[in-house]
């Protein structure tokens, strides 16, 4: 069954080609590289022996996805990871963030129909969720409101999958919340690797564990939190992966729309990360508190009782397991996907 992966050079789209493969899937990669290296597939072909067929191109040329489709004629689904993905970011560019996450999924959404592709896992993210006023979060609409333009653009793209699908039954949509992936691979062979400045905490953190950043900054200590930093629910990369599998299985069953939370259903704070960091890997991490970063809520961890219950996936790997495979992947690979 041939699956197409947008973004599946990148973190999270690379983990679940890996785990396609395992399954028997045979992954088509769509990327436009911009963050993202093409050493993953030679990684992907050291961990799973197999070719994965690879196209550059981006979402937001319409044509250059409508030519994938006219070669792949057998495409069964996607699993939509593409996407600009950095809420600081979003806050300081927030135009580039809705023309590309926005438009290149419309493009995606269009093809997808011409072509009479009608199964469709969307990346979306925790970020769609506002001051959520109890916790663990349900997947429950009133908890809706993203504070960031990163989580609106998810929003946004939420509503416009849930109109086709009503507008067109063919379609069956798994919406995925993701919460907070962090970990790598076992192999130590794939794992984060972002250009630039990480915006992300375990990134950052291996970053300077590795000697690539002098000190760690963490940003607040001051939320409404037992340790003063923000709490998130973070899970390992690999089983937030699977929770893709357990999803295409569940689109083979015409569906319709789903939405799942996709986290550990527990809050750590950052603080919390980096002693587990050190602990499970005998380190000592320097850091700095520094002023919020905008965006930023104080706690937010999620209720994924649904997937269990309907997809019958939960996360297996705890935060122990998440900070030695982070630490694996960035000491064997100091410089990233780069010699």
């Amino acid at each position: 069954m041939k699956i197409l992966v947008t973004g599946g050079m990148g973190y999270i789209g690379s983990h679940t080609v890996v785990e396609l493969i395992n399954e028997g899937y045979e992954p088509i990669i769509l990327d436009n590289l911009s963050n993202s290296k093409e050493e993953v597939l030679n990684r992907i072909k050291l961990i799973t022996n197999k070719e994965v067929k690879f196209y550059k191109a981006d979402l937001c040329n319409i044509e250059e996805i409508d030519n994938i489709f006219s070669i792949e004629k057998d495409i069964k689904a996607v699993i939509h990871f593409a996407g600009l993905k950095a809420v600081a970011e979003s806050v300081r560019v927030p135009l580039s963030y809705y023309h590309n996450n926005i438009v290149g999924t419309l493009n995606l959404a269009q093809t997808m129909n011409k072509y009479g592709v009608y199964n469709l896992i969307f990346s979306s993210s925790a970020t769609v969720y506002g001051k959520v006023k109890t916790m663990p979060v349900r997947e429950d609409e009133e908890n809706l409101g993203s504070i960031n333009p990163y989580g609106r653009t998810k929003l946004f793209i939420e509503e416009m999958l849930k109109d086709l699908q009503n507008s067109n039954p063919k379609f069956n949509i798994i919406l995925l919340r993701y919460f907070n992936p962090i970990g790598a691979h076992e192999s130590g062979l794939i794992g984060e690797d972002p250009q630039g400045i990480p915006n992300n905490l375990m990134p950052y953190i291996t970053q300077v564990a590795v000697g690539k950043r002098e000190i760690l900054n963490v940003f607040g200590n001051d939320y409404n939190t037992p340790d003063g930093t923000c709490i998130r629910d973070y899970i390992h990369v690999v089983d937030l992966a699977k929770g893709h599998i357990a999803s295409i299985k569940k689109l083979q069953e015409n569906c319709g729309l789903q939405i799942y939370n996709l986290g550990m259903s527990k809050g750590v704070s950052v603080l919390e990360v980096v002693h587990a960091f050190e602990k499970a890997n005998n380190l000592k991490l320097p850091y700095v508190i520094t002023e919020r970063r905008p965006g930023d809520v104080d706690e937010l961890y999620a209720d994924c009782s649904k997937a269990l219950n309907e997809l019958g996936w939960s996360a297996k790997k705890d935060i122990i397991d998440m900070c030695k495979d982070s630490w694996n992947w960035q000491k064997n690979n100091p410089k990233g996907y780069d010699k």
